[in-house]
């Protein structure tokens, strides 16, 4: 069943060795050669210019999906894997293997605020697009611009702060089915978003919006809240629990001449509703054959202030400087549902987890006449006040009572990095940051990259970066021990050390019409010290705690290459991944192998215009290869083993056709996700104890094939 697979990542590597290589943009739309990026650079440039690999996703690419939040988007992205959780309503972001912990998000720059942490384990779910204006995709170490936790790479989104047209609204209604579930209220997807913006004049601009977005959840095999589960079969709830988001937007721009001046705001809001599968009966209350659940609902609240400046200092030095306050709460509410007058009572609500973070960055360049030398200096101060409610059961005291924890995290970064043009054709670009850590030793981080440009149009380009990531809530203060459990924090945990080396070679051959992009990378990424939960004593009760104790090793092939002929678009890419994995138990003071494992990824999509009927017609596929990992387990002696646990591939098809009328006003999106149809994928281990157990069975990944269709007006006019 491999061989197609093998032979489409053959044919990717040979068309791209073949041709040398250009730029590795994972979109249908065929890119401009003076395409502007801006994250990771001094300056706004182009894509030849920059130093580092910059992943582009179109605000086409966006549309043609019918895409509503980030986790819609990615999960068509090479070298990224979209975990979902019908459990919570949570997705979450893997590359390389690493986790959310190790990648970083960011909105305009700014790090978005999770209940767990700053920039790193979003919710993708969260993040909506209705006013984005493209996403930008830097893999490997970024720590020197970013700081901490941007180890396996950062994702920027960039919002839209300006219009060509004094007025632009836009009014748009999605339904979607949810795999083969729909009806008008209670089954289904259900998306409503309006944006209206205003150039008041020259110099200001102002844009606001909303977009709600209900999710009525996925039944599958279970029959929903208002089911009476009278012979225990445990059918009562959802497969994917339900959940509504609002979210709204403004912004306030203002610029003249060198000068711009932006505010912007955003509140988010999300319900999830957890229906007990366990019904309760009772007589005579409120009236006689009564039945409830214990049911609870999380709730989610977040704003985000954000300030920005940008300008001339002295008519010569250039600053960027932005200040941010940023909260995320999570509340949890108790209540019991009385099925048969479907009501609510007994309503508890706590806030189980919260963030509240002031943050602040800025940077000045252009500090010498000389433009083939130019030095940014930059600083980031981060002040994150984080909540973990004794609720979750993980936080007691020594005398086994629960406790909230309350602890503030900080820290001050200085950094320092030089574009050195040594040559018209050969630039370098070093850098270095450095932190003062509240909680943990002071850090460092070092970067140094470099461009080559050669004849035709190639491009060689090579980076070596070091970075760091600094343990979360859980790794520093849980505390769960009972009779059945030990399970423990360690507030002693550094943050762990990594260094990546990244080459790339890359080829933009146009002519006329014409035009093919090609691109080989190669990256190996290598953390010490890893954070794990291992086994750290087996006298009296098997005791597990969070150590600096692993290693993890990525090497990763990749090729990415487009073909755009007029009207039509072509894009292939593949990678090859091997991890390698330590894993270590500090009581045995044994530990797995430490062999490369390997998967194969692939991607592709197709776009055809066929502009006499103002129609395109879209296709996205995505193979994510088989997955292993060793994995700790016991045997029937009890004793420590380790097995290989292996998630089994699976396929992702998606398709659309954008049709617009009325010279453009109205567009009408159809469309179908998950045309293969698949839900659940296969996953094979030894049952064990601890994190890194594994036990055998399956993993829900998606609710099979769903279709869409979209209708937005768009009124602009001068």
């Amino acid at each position: 069943m491999f061989k197609p697979i093998h032979k489409s990542l053959y044919f990717s590597l040979v068309v791209s060795w073949g041709v040398y290589a250009q730029h590795p943009k994972d979109t249908i739309t065929s890119a401009k050669l003076d395409e502007l990026v801006i994250t990771g650079q001094f300056e706004p440039q182009s894509l030849k210019k920059s130093v580092y690999n910059v992943r582009v996703i179109t605000r086409a690419d966006i549309e043609n999906r019918a895409a509503n939040n980030l986790a819609d988007v990615l999960t068509q992205y090479l070298n990224i894997t979209v975990r979902p959780s019908g459990a919570d309503g949570r997705s979450s972001v893997s590359m390389f293997g690493l986790d959310g912990q190790y990648f970083k998000i960011l909105i305009d720059n700014i790090p978005v605020v999770s209940e767990s942490g700053l920039g790193n384990n979003v919710d993708l779910t969260q993040i909506n697009l209705d006013n984005v204006e493209r996403i930008e995709i830097i893999e490997g170490s970024m720590g020197v611009t970013h700081g901490a936790n941007a180890v396996s790479g950062i994702l920027n989104i960039i919002t839209k702060k300006g219009s060509a047209k004094r007025w632009e609204t836009s009014a748009s209604v999605q339904e979607e089915t949810v795999g083969n579930e729909y009806a008008l209220f209670n089954k289904g997807r259900h998306i409503q978003a309006l944006r209206v913006a205003n150039a008041i004049n020259d110099h200001w601009y102002v844009a606001v919006g909303a977009n709600r977005n209900d999710f009525a959840g996925f039944f599958d095999e279970y029959k929903g809240k208002d089911y009476v589960d009278t012979s225990n079969d445990n059918l009562r709830g959802y497969s994917w629990l339900p959940k509504e988001q609002l979210t709204t937007n403004a912004l306030v721009n203002y610029s003249k001449g060198n000068f711009r001046l932006f505010y912007k705001f955003e509140y988010f809001h999300e319900n999830v509703d957890y229906y007990n599968p366990v019904v309760i009966p009772i007589d005579n209350y409120p009236f006689p054959e009564t039945y409830y659940s214990k049911d609870k609902r999380y709730i989610t609240n977040r704003q985000l202030h954000h300030l920005n400046a940008f300008g001339k200092l002295l008519n010569r030095y250039t600053y960027n400087l932005s200040a941010s306050y940023q909260n995320q709460k999570r509340d949890q509410e108790d209540f019991n549902y009385y099925i048969l007058s479907q009501q609510e009572q007994a309503n508890t609500r706590y806030t189980y987890q919260s963030r509240d973070v002031l943050y602040s960055t800025g940077n000045i360049t252009n500090f010498f006449t000389n433009k083939r030398f130019d030095m940014q200096l930059g600083y980031e101060v981060v002040h994150e006040k984080g909540f973990a409610s004794a609720a979750s059961g993980m936080f007691r005291d020594d005398n086994q009572q629960t406790e909230d924890v309350n602890k503030v995290l900080a820290n001050y970064d200085v950094y320092a990095s030089a574009e050195i043009k040594c040559t018209e054709r050969f630039s370098l670009r070093p850098g270095v940051r450095y932190s003062f850590q509240s909680i943990f030793d002071n850090q460092y981080a070092l970067s140094l990259g470099s461009r080559y440009l050669l004849n035709h149009g190639l491009e060689i380009r090579a980076s070596v970066g070091k970075s760091y990531r600094t343990p979360n809530f859980d790794e520093l203060y849980t505390y769960f021990v009972d009779s059945n459990h030990n399970v423990q924090g360690n507030a002693a945990l550094t943050p762990e050390q990594s260094i990546s080396y990244e080459a790339s070679i890359k080829k933009d051959t146009r002519k006329e019409s014409f035009r093919l992009q090609n691109n080989l990378t190669a990256a190996f990424i290598n953390v010490d010290d890893r954070i794990s939960l291992v086994l750290a004593s087996t006298d009296p009760l098997w005791q597990y705690r969070y150590l600096n104790i692993d290693k993890y090793k990525i090497v990763n092939i990749s090729s990415t290459n487009q073909l755009s002929y007029k009207n039509f678009d072509l894009s292939v890419g593949a990678s090859l991944i091997g991890i390698s994995q330590q894993i270590n138990t500090a009581a045995l003071g044994t530990s797995s192998p430490d062999d490369y494992l390997y998967s194969i990824n692939v991607n592709s999509s197709v776009a055809y215009r066929v502009p006499k009927w103002n129609t395109q017609f879209a296709v996205y596929y995505k193979y994510t290869g088989k997955y292993q990992q060793f994995m700790e387990s016991t045997d029937a002696d009890n004793n420590v083993t380790f097995s290989k646990g292996i998630v089994s591939p699976y396929s992702l098809l998606d398709a659309s056709i954008i049709k617009s009328f009325m010279s453009k006003k109205l567009e009408l999106t159809l469309g179908a996700r998950n045309l293969l149809d698949v839900k659940n994928v296969q996953s094979t281990g030894s049952s064990g104890t601890g994190v890194h157990a594994a036990s055998g069975g399956s993993l829900l990944l998606a609710y099979g094939t769903s279709y869409f269709v979209k209708l937005t007006y768009n009124f602009n006019f001068n």
